[in-house]
């Protein structure tokens, strides 16, 4: 990846613990990983292996234990919940292999939800929306509801709500997962076309075939990022790129 683009992604030294005492869990281990604007980076590793972890720290869904988290140019390690959530809806998109569409709305309402909880007002908001829904090839649904639309549809109308306004950094978990062949490309055509106008991306994936379109791939194990080997590895070993 060329230095000349910015960062949008940083882990540096993360480590993540979940509870306190002998029930403790180290999910993260000194992670240290870039994702530059541009650059789709696919995770892969054993379940239980801290890849959803390393995700909703890089989308400031949850604080590191340790070390830094920097977003789109902001370390957001000791930020709280109220400056993570403006930063999420400001700067992040994600989705999520359960999707989280609210089936009371439409499509174009649900794509366009996160901008008016951000304050943008339901006029310019839905032309975000629609516009989004365009760019994945679903406006033709925009007034129908999730309950009506197919796996795949809804998977797109997801990935629209990820990407409506000004953000750079996509996150993905498991996309493809409930998903067939034919489908998963589609949605893998989809982000891919984000990352290349200049997003930064991360998606987690078990299914070498999809990991495939990232322009690496890292693969984690009890916490650590390791090379192919199961070796810990530092981050010359992780600049091997997998193209599509």
């Amino acid at each position: 990846m060329s230095p000349t683009r910015p960062v949008l992604v940083a882990l540096r030294g993360v480590g993540r613990v979940h509870g306190t005492g002998p029930a403790a869990v180290r999910a993260l281990r000194g992670v240290d990983l870039k994702v530059h604007a541009g650059e789709l980076v696919a995770v892969m590793g054993p379940s239980g292996s801290g890849k959803s972890t390393l995700l909703n720290l890089a989308g400031a869904l949850d604080s590191p234990t340790s070390g830094r988290v920097v977003i789109d140019g902001e370390d957001v390690t000791a930020f709280d919940e109220r400056r993570r959530a403006a930063l999420r809806r400001r700067a992040v998109g994600f989705v999520f292999q359960d999707l989280n569409l609210v089936p009371a709305l439409t499509v174009a309402e649900n794509v366009a939800l996160p901008r008016e909880l951000d304050g943008v007002a339901p006029r310019p908001a839905r032309a975000e929306a629609l516009a989004a829904l365009d760019e994945v090839g679903t406006a033709a649904l925009a007034d129908r509801y999730p309950d009506d639309l197919s796996g795949g549809q809804r998977q797109r109308v997801a990935i629209a709500r990820a990407l409506i306004g000004p953000r750079r950094v996509v996150l993905a978990d498991e996309p493809t997962g409930a998903l067939d062949s034919a489908t998963g490309e589609e949605v893998m055509r989809v982000l891919r076309r984000r990352i290349d106008a200049g997003s930064a991306g991360l998606l987690v994936t078990h299914e070498p075939r999809f990991a495939a379109w990232a322009d690496r791939t890292v693969f984690l194990r009890d916490g650590v990022l390791v090379d192919g080997t199961g070796t810990a590895a530092g981050p010359e070993q992780l600049l091997g790129a997998v193209r599509r």
